[in-house]
């Protein structure tokens, strides 16, 4: 069975930085896409940033220039390098993975979502 547990949310002054991870574990063969996605209160959930498994990366035009997401297949690992961070960033961020290739299944999975508060 496939875990996926996220990881490095929390309180941050404005203009400060973060580092997301989401790690996927069990059986898994391969993992097409991983992303990370957010919602804040009243808002419709958005893409902020995903990496396929040939590296091609894709960015919600807010974050842009301040986050970085990168992957590491040995491990499973997807990261979210989050800098320059403003209140408008506060939100839940959940972890996507897509196309997930295990031995019993294959399918997409979420984390649990970890809170991002930006507030001086």
């Amino acid at each position: 069975q496939v875990q996926v547990v996220e990881s490095g949310g929390g309180l941050v002054q404005p203009g400060g930085s973060l580092r997301l991870s989401c790690v996927a574990s069990g059986s898994i063969f391969s993992i097409y896409a991983m992303g990370w996605y957010r919602q804040a209160p009243g808002l419709q959930r958005e893409l902020v940033a995903s990496i396929d498994e040939w590296g091609s990366t894709k960015y919600a035009d807010s974050v842009k220039g301040r986050f970085t997401i990168a992957r590491d297949n040995a491990k499973h690992t997807v990261y979210l390098q989050m800098n320059s961070l403003k209140p408008e960033d506060t939100a839940v961020y959940r972890c996507n993975l897509e196309g997930v290739s295990s031995v019993h299944y294959k399918g997409d999975y979420w984390g649990q979502g970890t809170q991002v508060t930006v507030s001086s």
